[in-house]
């Protein structure tokens, strides 16, 4: 968990001190071009090594559940068939990070524009074809092997170079990624937990009805946060490349101006929920769905926090550290143990408040770790 991001970052570093030419081969510092090679055979190590190992488990698990049903459509052939397509998918994902930590996030988001086109266009066809459950499972394999092809068609000079390169020397980078992988983890499953667990706490002591609406709630925030958040996101690359260049004039300047227009676009998206909720609640059937307006005005301010979380999180993390694990952990069992509380013995409008509470002493946390990693005047 966390190793495709851990790839982009590593990647950016080393890709600091070089430059794509014409033919997309690099050049620059020969030893970064050396490490920069050997990251690359170890990240095709590692996932098609894992690929290997969640090859069967997927088969194993489709047929023990599947086997159950009593149906005559033939299930077998396309459970293999989207296995195979599954790992693919994933192999291609490991080399868009690597690459995508190179400076090339627009390269990057066109393949896997290109990908989504394949896959999404063959499934219709392929459904109008009354091909059941083939559809998906072909789509599926058909989509990441043309990503596969689309990849190496492009990069396949840079692909040459570093065969070449990473054959003759080596770097265990095992000791450089696999600490990080633990405490991503750790932090990645702590904000997981957080949110998996609202919508049956919701369920167990209000109801259905309180539960469907805690869940669409929490769905509108997270895509307005998501929109949002990719102010960040794009530049995820460029922060790391800074960070190894040591150019703090150019990351607290690039940072400052992301997070903020990370946290305009949040604020023009929950302006834009609140007058459809406000003004629109009677003629929009899905507003209903949400919480009340108060119960979302806890839910939209938390999520406003995090986006500022969110950015120290990024600024910290592109020097190739995790210092958020502890915080995420201690967050994740305060939030669960306040809902808990608020569920068992306030009224539902005030769920969220264990949720809000949070950031009231991780907030303050979190930038007293941030202030160890800022450099210059941000």
């Amino acid at each position: 968990m966390g190793f495709s991001t851990i790839l982009l970052q590593f990647s950016a570093h080393e890709f600091a001190h070089l430059r794509f030419e014409s033919d997309k081969t690099l050049a620059g510092s020969q030893q970064n071009l050396e490490r920069l090679a050997t990251l690359l055979r170890f990240a095709m190590k590692w996932s098609s090594g894992m690929g290997i190992l969640a090859f069967p488990i997927i088969l194993a698990v489709g047929f023990v559940v599947l086997n159950k049903k009593q149906t005559d459509v033939i299930w077998i052939i396309p459970w293999i068939i989207y296995g195979i397509a599954s790992i693919v998918a994933f192999i291609n994902s490991m080399l868009l990070s690597f690459i995508e930590g190179c400076n090339s996030v627009g390269e990057v988001q066109k393949i896997r524009f290109y990908i989504s086109f394949v896959t999404v266009v063959l499934t219709g066809i392929l459904l109008m074809l009354d091909t059941e459950l083939y559809a998906l499972a072909i789509s599926l394999f058909i989509g990441a092997l043309s990503g596969t092809i689309i990849i190496f068609y492009r990069y396949k000079h840079m692909f040459k170079q570093f065969f070449i390169l990473g054959g003759e020397i080596e770097h265990t980078w095992e000791k450089d990624t696999l600490p990080l992988i633990g405490r991503y983890a750790v932090s990645w499953i702590s904000g997981y937990f957080i949110f998996s667990i609202f919508t049956p706490i919701a369920f167990h002591y209000y109801g259905i009805v309180e539960a469907g609406q805690i869940g669409f709630s929490i769905a509108i925030c997270t895509a307005i946060f998501g929109i949002a958040n990719i102010w960040m996101t794009i530049i995820i690359p460029k922060i790391n490349i800074y960070v190894a260049r040591k150019d703090y004039e150019t990351l607290n300047t690039i940072f400052k101006t992301h997070l903020v227009l990370a946290v305009f676009t949040y604020l023009l998206g929950a302006s834009a929920l609140f007058i459809i909720v406000i003004f629109f609640r009677d003629t929009l059937p899905f507003s209903d769905r949400l919480v009340s307006p108060f119960s979302l005005a806890i839910l939209v301010l938390s999520w406003l926090l995090q986006i500022i979380i969110n950015g120290y999180a990024v600024y910290m993390r592109a020097h190739k550290e995790e210092p958020l694990m502890i915080p995420s952990f201690v967050s994740g069992v305060y939030i669960t143990i306040a809902t808990l509380f608020i569920a068992k013995y306030l009224p539902f409008e005030y769920f969220f408040l264990g949720f809000l509470s949070s950031y009231l002493w991780g907030m303050p946390w979190v930038i007293a770790i941030f202030k160890r990693y800022k450099k210059g005047s941000l």
